[in-house]
């Protein structure tokens, strides 16, 4: 009997073209709901460096081509957020986002759930205060 190639979440997610399509719609929405305002703050003008950084970011980190390792090293997230202020508001306005742009794109309900929690987590992990700060 022969094990089968475990799936990885990148390859369920519809590879690289998957993964560009949800961080592209993840940044959309950031830009267009009124609700995401304050994280949207947070981020440049231009949001074409932040979608590649995630989709670098997300490739690896859903077991596909380690390419944000490649370029920066180990993502060290709370490190490399340390200088925002992360509180509940920008994390749940960041939810908000990843968990439509996940919704409209993954229709398997137990993934979905997965993906979510799993992102739920990582958001939780980078909460660095309980205020928000300004963004000029």
């Amino acid at each position: 009997m022969t094990n089968p190639i475990p799936i990885t979440p990148y390859d369920e997610l519809g590879g690289e073209a998957g993964i560009r399509c949800l961080v592209h719609r993840f940044y959309e929405l950031m830009d267009e709901l009124p609700e995401a305002y304050t994280v949207r703050r947070m981020h440049p003008e231009s949001l074409t460096g932040s979608e590649e950084m995630l989709f670098e970011f997300l490739s690896g980190w859903f077991g596909g081509p380690a390419l944000y390792i490649a370029k920066k090293g180990h993502p060290r997230l709370r490190m490399r957020h340390a200088p925002y202020a992360v509180g509940p508001v920008e994390r749940d306005e960041w939810m908000l986002c990843m968990r439509q742009a996940l919704s409209e794109q993954v229709s398997d309900a137990a993934f979905l759930a997965h993906l979510i929690e799993t992102f739920s987590q990582m958001a939780n992990h980078m909460v660095n205060t309980d205020s928000t700060k300004e963004y000029t």
